[in-house]
């Protein structure tokens, strides 16, 4: 074994630096985090009408997901790579348990009642999936063969049809883009890949046949919202029209209209960033995107010198799907893409789902500063 500091690792001499080091946490990383934070109360306070209580519900969500993320950190990889599978077929187990005693919620029954509080396993398999196919591919020689490729493939398969049946289409489409990450830096041609997504696109009409009504509809609404201006088409147009009247600097602070005369549905939720261009305009957006490119691109460096193969593929699935997070949520309030029901990382109001991407953030800072005990 041997222990070395590559010239490409970032030291920081600060005794904050030395600190954060000490208990595995990337400073710039963390920077990035607690800033999302910080604008999420912001936000919030806005949308929720300036009630304290709304604010004091998602602080507390925000500090126990970075205490969580504190403890996934002092994990070693090698810890995380041994248990990989083992939490992979908990979380399928667990979406097996949601279709057969799950609650209902919004038209789909997504949660399991565990007494003290309801659990969503779909949040779960978004990094036990990337994980599980991450271990599987770090045991075979790269880029994988066929057979490899094809295993792999039910491992992603599995547990985004169990989603998909719960129904949840727009959590499904995040697992299976989380497992073709892994496959992408794995290694594997360009040829395989655009022969499978030709594939994906022939299959177009079989997914269409097995969609829900809801779910059609959501889809020929993204075509043309203006068909049922006060119907399914409502919540895009008010979203655009909060986003134009923004402008370039914003109403200001306190001051979106479509917030405070509740005009936009769900807007401390999925639509949150039409209240926030409307508040702070197009500036505040780039600034905003600018943070998230930041996040982005620091997960693809721990990716890129992650010393082993799993934590490569672990690292690189996790910073691919934060993007994939941000990049659905905003075209879907923007009109690019159809309304799925994902929310803005770290900045939309809810708990579980800023839990599991900070259980993700903290899985790359455990890469991150646990790789000068790994081995070569």
């Amino acid at each position: 074994m041997i222990n070395e500091t590559r010239p490409e690792h970032f030291q920081n001499n600060s005794v904050i630096g030395r600190f954060l080091s000490r208990i595995h946490l990337d400073s710039l990383l963390l920077a990035g985090l607690i800033l999302l934070s910080l604008l999420s109360c912001l936000i919030l306070y806005s949308t929720s009408g300036q009630h304290l209580e709304t604010l004091l519900r998602q602080t507390t969500r925000i500090a126990i997901a970075f205490f969580i993320m504190l403890f996934i950190a002092q994990i070693p990889p090698n810890q995380i790579k041994r248990y990989a599978v083992n939490l992979y077929i908990i979380g399928i187990l667990l979406l097996l348990a949601v279709l057969i005693i799950g609650e209902m919620g919004k038209g789909a029954q997504r949660w399991l009642d565990l007494g003290l509080f309801r659990f969503q396993p779909s949040e779960m398999i978004k990094i036990t999936t990337p994980a599980a196919i991450a271990w599987y591919f770090s045991e075979h020689a790269l880029p994988p063969r066929w057979k490899e490729l094809f295993i792999a493939l039910l491992l992603i398969a599995i547990p985004t049809f169990l989603i998909a049946k719960q129904p949840d289409l727009g959590t499904a489409l995040l697992i299976a883009s989380s497992g073709a990450a892994v496959f992408f830096f794995a290694g594997i041609s360009w040829r395989i890949m655009l022969s499978s997504l030709g594939g994906l696109i022939a299959l177009t009409p079989v997914l269409w046949h097995f969609m829900h009504d809801y779910q059609r509809a959501r889809v020929i609404t993204f075509l043309n919202p203006e068909s049922d201006p006060i119907g399914r088409g409502y919540h895009i147009i008010q979203s655009k029209i909060a986003i134009g009247s923004g402008g370039l600097y914003g109403k200001g602070w306190l001051e979106s209209t479509q917030a405070k005369l509740e005009f936009l549905p769900e807007r401390s939720t999925d639509f949150i960033f039409a209240v926030f261009a409307e508040e702070f305009g197009l500036l505040g957006c780039v600034s905003l995107l600018f943070l998230y490119l930041l996040i982005t691109l620091r997960s693809l460096y721990i990716a890129v010198n992650a010393q082993d193969t799993f934590c490569r593929l672990l690292a690189g699935s996790l910073s691919f799907t934060f993007f994939v997070y941000v990049f659905v949520n905003i075209g879907m309030v923007i009109g690019i893409l159809p309304v799925v029901g994902v929310p803005l990382p770290l900045i939309s109001y809810g708990g579980t789902s800023m839990v599991t991407l900070l259980i993700g953030f903290g899985i790359l800072m455990s890469i991150h500063t646990h790789k000068n005990l790994l081995s070569h």
